[in-house]
């Protein structure tokens, strides 16, 4: 018969093996306690910090308190729409958390209140507060951390391929072009920032042709021979994560409609390769104007709409619409019953935030 047996340490460093003679009815109740002791499910509330003697229910409206209603609901539209991704690229977002949430809103639904972030796993209350502070302000520690860097590198951030900044100033004229899955739009604006153009056109539907490079080529040839003479045009550059595999039919068409804009736009390159396509930064665009929630885009129309309303009223504005256009672009900027032009306000966007970014900036 075998018995356990146990290791002892002597003096010297030497250990000796020494056999015990046990009933197997004295060990065998511990071993089991301590068996089920590690088999035992861990509770939720193994995770969660002692520190506080407040409730859930007191640190949830306490966190409630902390933010005005406008804030609330900037956060609870991050955390209602953004992808796992997209809530990662939030600092106190990242790994489980992000994935988790998810999870969460998927199983009961939209966050109705701040509050209910905290029954997510992994989020207390003071981990809560930083990731909401984290959304309502996401540059703040970059913005700390910012340096100075080369001037070229500081234009490559912004359009490509880099262009020297005097041949940015001495432009005339660019035209701005935004495309999407069913429209493409273009903004033709001088120096002066005075629009000499904006249009859209809806009949851009490639996509439900499968991508076929004949529908394509008819397509987008059809609208360059619309779109007016410039020393630049400028394509906004959107990036897709290659993590969201869902995504990719849509980022093969911006692909196929970029590439061949470069293209037919280039109309001397073969010449004297100098390149007149750029593209530039879609959410370098949006920073410009505030218009960046995380790293989600919001809508600018509303300051397209200051734009029209400043020209009309104040003798100086930002841009200048002549006034034997205002009116007809007014009416471009109606909805028509909820439909959105999301393409024509940014290729004004673009075009504004190329002059002041590249142009009119001395640095």
């Amino acid at each position: 018969m075998s018995f356990p047996g146990v290791l002892r340490l002597f003096p010297g460093g030497k250990w000796k093996y020494f056999q015990v003679a046990m009933c197997p009815s004295l060990y065998q109740p511990l071993f089991s306690c301590c068996q089920r002791k590690s088999i035992a499910p861990m509770k939720k509330t193994d995770f969660v910090s002692a520190s506080s003697d407040d409730s859930l229910k007191d640190t949830g409206e306490k966190l409630e308190d902390l933010y005005s209603s406008e804030q609330k609901s900037a956060i609870l539209h991050v955390l209602n729409t953004a992808s796992v991704n997209e809530l990662a690229a939030f600092t106190f977002l990242r790994g489980r958390k992000s994935v988790n949430i998810v999870k969460h809103r998927e199983k009961y639904g939209p966050f109705q209140d701040l509050k209910s972030l905290m029954e997510v796993p992994l989020f207390q209350f003071k981990i809560t507060v930083k990731v909401c502070n984290s959304i309502l302000l996401p540059e703040s520690k970059r913005e700390k951390k910012e340096k100075i860097v080369p001037e070229n590198r500081s234009l490559g951030k912004v359009v490509k391929p880099v262009i020297e900044r005097k041949k940015l100033q001495e432009a005339d004229s660019i035209v701005s072009i935004v495309f999407g899955k069913e429209k493409i739009a273009w903004t033709h604006l001088d120096n002066r920032l005075t629009v000499l153009g904006w249009q859209q056109r809806n009949k851009f539907k490639l996509m439900k042709e499968t991508n076929r490079p004949s529908m394509y080529l008819e397509t987008i040839s059809s609208v360059v021979s619309e779109i007016p003479e410039a020393d630049f045009y400028v394509l906004e550059k959107r990036t897709f994560s290659l993590q969201q595999t869902a995504l990719f039919p849509v980022a093969l068409h911006f692909h196929i409609v970029e590439a061949m804009l470069y293209s037919l736009l280039n109309k001397t390159f073969a010449h004297d390769g100098h390149h007149r396509v750029l593209s530039m930064s879609r959410n370098v665009v949006g920073k410009h104007f505030d218009l960046m929630l995380g790293s989600m885009r919001t809508s600018g129309m509303a300051v397209v709409q200051q734009f029209l309303l400043d020209s009309t009223l104040k003798a100086e504005s930002r841009v200048f619409f002549p006034s034997e256009s205002v009116v007809r672009y007014r009416n471009l900027m109606e909805t028509n019953g909820g439909e959105r032009k999301e393409e024509l306000w940014d290729s004004l966007l673009q075009a504004v935030a190329f002059y002041e970014l590249l142009v009119f900036n001395p640095h």
